[in-house]
């Protein structure tokens, strides 16, 4: 039989069971508020994972005598909207940054299920909404209005039956996700394999088609990032097959019309491909225009970045993008190559040139920057021009199914996510009952 359920009167909460109180944090929790120094109690971060031991990479201030005291069993939160969802139990006595508030349980009541409510969006929305500040990223909500926020109070016994649920149902569900996680790791490891074995010749991709180069001759390349490539490959400088080697433009702020659209290095993900959803319009000369003007077959290279990873990534501009009418920026060089612009597009976004780009760059001013002389210095290997195609096609189809398996997995690692979410708020709010 279905409990009677009944309105709680706050609107992020809604109806709750009947024998469930509502009242204020400030009932449940009173502030820790004690100032230590880092020297007699140990950092901690406050993050999206809990209370952990301070993080190599966190923001370090040189008042480490200024801090908050924080006791095993306490509950710690960041009081700031940008570190929203940064909250938990901690398990060690320690000390965090000002901007933390520290909560010391009062009465009978088992933490656990409160670590569970102060996780869900809908408290989140809540403890940010009764905030202040000047910019939404900085909004702050002291203890002050904290301990005004309206929250649900089970029976004890179903606090404990709700916590201890969750804390194994939300675990199956976290393993499950981090599963699915390497193994889009291992099907982005294996993507990477086939393209290096394809654009090196180890692979044979004419074997299917063609029982006479089934089994081929090999060759060392002479150089060690490459290996073995078949007899009738080159290895050259990338200089020795490029029509064109130009840097970009930015242009003037755009006037309203006869502006044209200029491609940034953002528009470009890690693996080459163009994601173009919000483009910059420059207005440029008719010369400048012309001269910039992106064609089918294009590849575009990242030249300049503040991260090393982006440095080298390179897209391929296809119909639809061609269509567009569009140059690129300053921090971008377009290539033309004679050859097969898909195959050169799987090479450059492969270890192999990708690795002499982040040796080869320079830095000045905190960017990594690439050149033409760079860009064109780079050595690869260069198979015959039809079989650059018959690579190209085969690297389709096999990273089209890879790429496939990896949208499956994220798809499954989302309806997991959300599927965690609404059974946590269910629970906690009472409207799913532990069976």
């Amino acid at each position: 039989m279905a409990r009677k359920m009944r309105d709680s009167g706050v609107e992020w909460i809604g109806e709750v069971p009947e024998g469930w109180e509502v009242n204020l944090i400030g009932t449940f929790y009173s502030q820790r508020s004690e100032k230590v120094s880092d020297r007699d109690y140990a950092p901690l971060s406050v993050t999206m994972k809990g209370v952990l031991s301070q993080l190599a990479t966190v923001a370090k201030t040189d008042d480490g005598d200024n801090r908050k005291l924080v006791k095993k069993g306490d509950f710690a939160i960041n009081s700031r909207s940008d570190r929203r969802g940064s909250c938990g139990i901690s398990e060690y006595d320690g000390s965090v940054s000002l901007i933390n508030t520290i909560l010391m349980p009062r009465g009978e009541m088992d933490p656990r299920y409160y670590n569970w409510l102060f996780h869900t969006e809908a408290f989140a929305d809540e403890f940010y909404k009764w905030g202040h500040g000047i910019v939404d990223d900085l909004w702050t909500t002291r203890w002050s209005e904290m301990k005004r926020i309206q929250i649900v109070a089970p029976p004890l016994p179903e606090q404990r039956r709700i916590a201890d649920y969750l804390d194994e149902k939300c675990a199956a569900i976290d393993g499950a996700v981090d599963e699915l996680k390497r193994g889009i790791e291992d099907c982005k490891a294996w993507k990477k394999a086939i393209i290096f074995e394809a654009v090196t010749g180890k692979a044979n991709v004419l074997a299917a088609k063609n029982a006479k180069v089934a089994k081929r001759q090999m060759r060392d390349s002479g150089i060690p990032w490459i290996g073995e490539i078949p007899e009738g490959w080159e290895v050259r400088k990338a200089k020795s097959t490029l029509l064109a080697n130009d840097g970009g433009v930015w242009g003037e702020d755009p006037y309203g019309e006869n502006d044209t659209i200029v491609l940034r290095s953002t528009e470009q993900s890690l693996d080459g491909k163009l994601c173009i959803n919000n483009p910059a319009y420059r207005h440029l000369s008719d010369t400048e225009r012309n001269r910039f003007l992106l064609k089918r077959c294009d590849l575009i290279i990242t030249k300049s970045s503040g991260s090393r990873d982006h440095i080298g990534k390179t897209s391929l501009i296809d119909e639809s993008v061609g269509n567009l009418k569009c140059c690129y920026s300053n921090f971008i060089q377009r290539i033309r190559v004679a050859g097969s612009p898909k195959y050169y597009w799987y090479l450059y976004n492969n270890y192999i040139v990708k690795s002499q780009f982040d040796y080869l760059c320079t830095t000045t001013t905190g960017l990594n920057n690439l050149n033409a002389g760079i860009i064109g210095n780079v050595v690869i290997p260069i198979p015959p021009l039809p079989e650059q195609q018959a690579i190209a096609d085969y690297l389709d189809e096999k990273c089209a199914a890879i790429d496939a398996l990896v949208a499956e997995k994220e798809k499954l690692i989302t309806d997991l996510e959300a599927y965690k979410k609404s059974l946590i708020f269910e629970l906690v709010t009472g409207k799913r009952e532990v069976a």
